[in-house]
């Protein structure tokens, strides 16, 4: 059993991301979905931690985010924080789907 740290440390890149969201503009949507985001990843991590082929939780958490964010990045041309993000959902994806091949 090889523990996922990759998407580990996705899960507390997203969660670490929501909390200075808020404090650096007092934004609750952001420490809300960071959190969120943060959570169903950490658990998606767990669950391909567990079995390497149960991606599920984590492709929809990164496919979800780099969509969003990936539209964020198209709308605002500020690297930080939406293109960052959706360029390491979209290695996330990469890797998920490459690893399962």
């Amino acid at each position: 059993m090889a523990i996922d740290w990759i998407g580990f440390g996705y899960a507390i890149l997203l969660a670490v991301g929501g909390y200075m969201g808020y404090s650096r503009k007092g934004s609750i949507v952001s420490l809300a979905t960071g959190l969120a985001f943060g959570l169903l990843a950490g658990y998606g991590a767990y669950c391909v931690s567990r079995d390497p082929t149960d991606i599920k939780i984590s492709l929809i958490v990164a496919f979800t985010l780099a969509v969003v964010m990936g539209l964020r990045f198209n709308h605002s041309r500020k690297i930080m924080p939406a293109g960052l993000l959706a360029g390491i959902s979209l290695f996330l994806i990469l890797r998920l789907v490459l690893n399962v091949l």
